[in-house]
């Protein structure tokens, strides 16, 4: 949830703990304001918030660590006890050594008569008792920590892990790093019911190997500086709808076929038609002026019943694409989905690839064939555009212990081949050749369904033919195709979903921007 009173501009913004640091040093420096009064800030707006979900009925148990994350929690701990809530605080001070603003939210409660139960843990830890009636305050640990728990820490996690007790975490779970959790230990980060995270999401957030431990997820205002966002450089960034709708390319009232983008796709071997349907289909609706399939012969009268307004041009085999295809008279090509990986077909995708005239969306087996012959990799055309799901893009560079590490060589793919990489998921991640990534912030659970891809393949192929640069086609088709699985989602339901329903509701996704 986001306040009424929170900018776009801040949400599109995905900065690392670093950034985080350098966003509040800005802030303070430049609103001015004491970095303790910013803490203030932020624990009214925790409490705020646990106290919009939990009534005064409910014991609270906070558990601050040493950092400024302790100092939140001791704040948001005082706050909460003068509105009369039944409050116990654990400060957790092992190394005799605490951040300067949790030593001053350490005396402050120390002075606040509410407070039920002070501890300051300095070596043996007797822990409380933990019911399903209790609400339990995470504060241990926050965008600074950089390395996995251990120690007591790990246990003190574990034992909040085994209770029955509901978890807000401030900030991020503790132990959960903000970006790279890749050789984390999973057993040692805190299962939140809900994270309640300060002014925008953490890159850690977008993976969904990490949804167990953040929970219900609620983003606070806490009014850093709007300037220092903007001064700050993201490589991460969340599409929002406000950047989209500038990026659409209107039509002009005297536009005919010939002037809206003429578009090939390559797709469908013998017995996977319903490909070639699905990327033909989306195509279309997608503003193509005119759509070309090539398919084998045997899928020739699939396509003309199923797409009759597409153009079908039959391969000369009856089962496989054998045979590359001059591109010279089309704007766009989309090629792979339901293609098969025969031998014939990847040295005729090869030699269309090193061919093609203009721009280029490879999806599917055409990924597969390449992953199969990764010398191929360095003679394709730059600015082409890859839509691998992971184990498509783990086939072509090599497996990935987590999503972290999968981005971070999508990444590296993209800026390798000066190419952009779609790498598709909950979040679907664009990896641009300038080292930049943008997450996709459209979509839902009912488009992990057959054919999915096949669509988005269709329309980016499309926006091309229109006209669209290949860095937009790709931020477009993106948040078009999530959102057209939305409103199918809310017609249908996320269980029933299919992808040629997703084709259905993309004029509404369309019109929807349009409007």
């Amino acid at each position: 949830m986001i306040s009424n009173n929170f900018v776009f501009l801040s949400a599109m913004k995905i900065f690392t703990g670093a950034q985080i640091h350098e966003l509040d040093d800005y802030t303070i420096e430049h609103e001015p304001i004491a970095s303790v009064d910013l803490m203030e800030r932020a624990a009214k707006a925790i409490a705020r918030a646990i106290s919009e979900q939990w009534s005064t009925l409910t014991p609270i148990v906070v558990f601050a660590g040493p950092g400024n994350n302790g100092g939140d929690a001791l704040a948001v701990a005082r706050l909460l006890a003068t509105a009369n809530y039944s409050v116990s605080v654990y400060l957790f001070n092992i190394s005799g050594h605490l951040s300067a603003d949790c030593a001053v939210n350490r005396q402050r409660l120390k002075e606040c008569k509410q407070i039920q139960t002070f501890t300051e843990v300095t070596q043996e830890f007797d822990p409380p008792q933990l019911d399903e009636q209790t609400l339990v305050i995470d504060g241990l640990f926050g965008s600074g920590l950089n390395k996995p728990l251990a120690g007591g820490f790990a246990s003190l996690v574990k034992y909040i892990n085994a209770s029955p007790s509901r978890v807000v975490s401030i900030d991020l779970p503790s132990g959960l790093m903000s970006e790279d959790n890749t050789y984390n230990v999973r057993a040692n980060i805190i299962k939140a019911d809900l994270t309640l995270t300060l002014q925008q999401q953490k890159l850690a957030f977008f993976f969904p190997e990490n949804q167990e431990f953040i929970g219900k997820l609620r983003i606070l205002d806490i009014r850093l500086s709007q300037e220092g966002i903007r001064k700050i450089d993201a490589q991460y960034n969340l599409i929002e709808e406000t950047e989209i709708r500038p990026l659409l390319l209107g039509r002009d009232r005297y536009a005919h076929k010939g002037n809206m983008g003429n578009a090939l796709i390559i797709a469908g071997s013998y017995g996977m038609a319903g490909a070639a349907v699905l990327a033909t289909k989306a195509c279309l609706r997608s503003g193509a002026g005119k759509v070309t399939v090539h398919t084998p012969r045997r899928n020739n009268m699939i396509l003309q019943i199923s797409v009759p307004e597409a153009v079908v041009q039959v391969d000369q085999e009856d089962t496989i694409f054998s045979q590359a295809v001059d591109t010279e008279d089309y704007n766009a090509l989309g090629i792979g989905p339901g293609l098969g990986q025969n031998e014939t077909t990847a040295i005729a995708l090869i030699a269309q690839l090193r061919r093609a005239t203009c721009p280029v969306v490879v999806d599917a087996d055409a990924l597969n064939m390449l992953a199969n012959h990764r010398a191929w990799m360095m003679q394709l055309p730059k600015e082409i555009i890859f839509t691998p799901h992971p184990k498509e893009f783990d086939r072509m560079e090599g497996n990935a212990a987590d999503s972290y590490e999968r981005l971070t060589k999508a990444r590296e793919m993209a800026e390798r081949l000066q190419g952009y990489v779609i790498l598709k998921g909950h979040y679907s991640a664009l990896c641009c050749p300038d080292g930049h990534v943008m997450f996709n912030n459209t979509g839902n659970a009912g488009m992990a369904t057959a054919g999915s891809g096949d669509v988005l393949t269709g329309i980016i192929t499309a926006l091309l033919a229109r006209g669209y640069k290949q860095r937009e086609a790709c931020m477009v088709g993106m948040y078009l195709h999530g959102l057209a699985g939305d409103i199918a989602a809310r017609h249908v339901g996320m269980e029933s979903l299919i992808a040629s329903d997703l084709i259905q509701y993309l004029p509404e996704a369309f019109k929807r921007l349009n409007d």
